[in-house]
This record gives C-alpha cells, structure tokens and sequence, in this order.
C-alpha cells in the first residue's frame, strides 16, 4: 500500500518521542475557555496553562459580536485580500489596531506564526545580517530561515553582543530581532538598549509584542508603548490577550503596503474572515479602555499573588511564571500531580524549550480570582516540584 510506508515510518518517529518522554498528544477542552475548564466529564480543572491574559477569549461580548459578524458577513473570507476576500471590517480593524500602536498603518495575517514568516523575509534577504535573540519564539526563528539572510544568534538579552556583531559587518540592510516577552521564560527584552544600538548602527528593530499587547502599556498598547520605544517593524497577536485569533504588524503606510505587495503568507492564503475581524474590534474596545485597565490592574495582582508564594520564589514581570525541573520526565510528573490535584499548568518541553530546561509553564489571567490562586499555590507546594 502507498502509506504503509508513511505509517512505518510515523510509527517509528513516534516511538522515539515517547522514549525520550517528549510525546505529545490533543486534549480537547468540553468548556469555552476561562479561569476554570473542564477537559474529562466532570473533571473541573484551574486553567493555568492559557494566554488569555485579559479572559477575553469566552467573553460574551465577543463571542456575540462574532456571532453578529457571522451573520452579517458570512463564516468565511472565500478568498485571498486580494483576490476577493477584502471585507470593511478588516480595515476598520487595522485602522483601530494602527490608533493604538501609533503607527500609520496596520496589515493583519492570519496568525503571529504567518505574521513573522512574512514580516522578515521581506526586509531582509542573502545581503542582509539578521541578529535574533536565542530565546526568541520559533516563528520568528523560521522566518529568520526563510529570509535566507545571514543569521546570528546573540545571547539571551545581550545587548553587548549585538553591538559588536553590528560593529563588525559590512551587511547591507541589518535586522535586530526580538520579543518584547519571551514566551517561556516570561522576561522581558532590554528594548530601549537594542533601540539605541539599532539607531547608532543603522539597523532595523523587529519586536514581537504577542505577549505583551493587552497586557502592558496604555491603554494596553504593548510593552513598546509602556517605553517609549519605536521600533521599525512591530507584529502582535489578536489571539493572546485579545482573545480572538490573528495577528498584525503595525508600521508606517509603505511598509503595510510593501507586505500587502510582497509579503506570501498574505499574498496566498484566503484572508482572516470579516467576522473575527469583528470579534476583535470588540475586544480591542473592551481592552482598550477603562475596563481593560481594570483588568490589567487585576492582572498584575494576580501575577504578584502567585509570583510572591510560589515555592522558591520567582519574577514578577509578565503573567508566564516558568517552574524550571530540568528534564522531560520530571515535568511531565508534576504536570500530573498538579492535575491530579485540580490545576491544569501543561509541561514544556524542548523542543519548545532548550534540553534541560524543560519546565512547568504558569499563565496567570485576569480572570483568575484570589481564591484560583492559593488553591493553585496549594496545589504546587504539595507536589513533588516543592523544595
């Protein structure tokens, strides 16, 4: 048969991740995304493993405003931009998106992962030197490949060796690239510093503010806002904070052009349909607003509650709280224990993460309360993880 083969083979590769404890299955949730899930009849779990920062992702308001959406749009795009899957509300969400990053423009994409596999290959190419955080998100390190650009890693955050590696180069264009929160460590880049060694060196800056959008500065504009930084190209997510899906990179009017001319996950795929552009809208305004700054205000307590009791204590920057255990199989175990005990926070494991690092990984939300807080504290000190 054709795919005896493929099945050999697939059976195979996937006897060797179990073996190296690294398999990894799908576990569909019985719940709309919140504080508390149900995953197994009756299995009422706190969701500590979810970047719904803001708990917009089962707000009603949204959930209403897509339905709304829906209705009066269709389901989907049916198309490319394009072609013909260029709806009003795309637009009007790009113009909310561009007011709130400050920016002249905004393009959306499908996901932070298509988001980034366009955003750097068009701005660099083989003349070009692209310098990229050895921490950064795996999105951003495909479309650093994509680009076909010589790439340097520099250490996590160090900006002294960016400096010396834009020193040393006779590029012709110079790409630094970085997230703003790092996804599995929960820290934050040093964006000010790389600003200022981009700016002396003549190097583009690339933030990624999938983490941070929603979550810091006004108005939850990012963590670029919160610090005055500009940077030359800026991509965040719709799908984190903002609860809703999508992504898109805000920056003057040539550069949204110059993607929407040249940028393929964009040019070849059927648009983000009317309806999510919709859903977001109305997250946007929510988050936004008063009420989203009630909520970010909620958030950081939530996160400073957790950070301060958690065994061995840990940082406070952003809602990812990483419990570091080394190897897979330990965190497998206590991502077992704590689920057993009512908490679901997921293990991470390379390679997502670097071997030996493999962690639990805590996600604090708005809309946890106090009490989802200590029982997940609780829950984490009576593992085998507690020192």
């Amino acid at each position: 048969m054709s795919n005896g083969l493929a099945d050999q083979i697939a059976r195979e590769e996937l006897e060797a991740l179990r073996q190296r404890g690294l398999l990894r299955w799908l576990e569909p949730l019985r719940s709309r995304p919140g504080a508390e899930i149900e995953l197994r009849p009756g299995e009422q779990l706190i969701n500590l493993s979810s970047n719904d920062y803001l708990g917009l992702a089962g707000d009603a308001r949204v959930a209403q405003a897509l339905a709304d959406g829906a209705h009066a749009w269709g389901a989907g795009a049916g198309a490319s931009r394009l072609v013909s899957g260029d709806f009003e509300p795309q637009h009007e969400l790009e113009r909310a998106l561009a007011e709130l990053a400050g920016t002249e423009a905004a393009v959306l994409f499908n996901s932070g992962y298509a988001a980034n596999n366009a955003l750097i290959p068009v701005f660099s190419g083989p003349e070009d030197l692209v310098l990229s955080d050895a921490l950064n998100h795996a999105s951003l390190i495909d479309g650093c490949r994509f680009s076909r650009a010589r790439v340097e890693i520099y250490p996590h955050c160090d900006v002294s060796q960016v400096e010396r590696l834009l020193e040393r180069t006779a590029a012709r264009r110079k790409l630094v690239i970085t997230d703003a929160v790092f996804s599995m460590d929960g820290d934050l880049a040093p964006l000010r510093e790389l600003r200022r060694i981009c700016t002396r060196h003549g190097a583009l800056l690339l933030v990624d503010e999938a983490h941070a959008t929603g979550v810091f500065g006004p108005r939850g504009a990012g963590l670029c806002a919160q610090l005055d930084v500009k940077p030359d190209l800026r991509m965040a997510t719709l799908s984190k904070a903002l609860g809703v899906a999508g992504a898109y990179v805000a920056g003057s009017r040539a550069v949204c052009d110059l993607l929407i001319n040249r940028a393929r996950p964009l040019i070849f795929s059927t648009a983000l349909p009317p309806a999510l552009a919709c859903a977001a809208l109305e997250s946007l305004r929510i988050s936004s607003g008063p009420e989203g700054d009630q909520l970010r205000t909620r958030l950081r307590a939530n996160v400073e509650r957790f950070a301060a009791a958690i065994p061995g204590g840990a940082r406070a920057d952003s809602p990812i709280i990483p419990l570091l255990l080394g190897d897979p199989d330990t965190a497998v175990r206590v991502a077992k224990e704590l689920r057993d005990r009512g908490v679901l926070a997921k293990a991470i494991r390379p390679p997502t993460v670097p071997a030996g690092t493999s962690r639990i990984r805590f996600a604090i939300t708005a809309a946890h309360t106090e009490t989802h807080i200590d029982a997940a504290l609780s829950a984490l000190r009576a593992t085998t993880a507690a020192p």
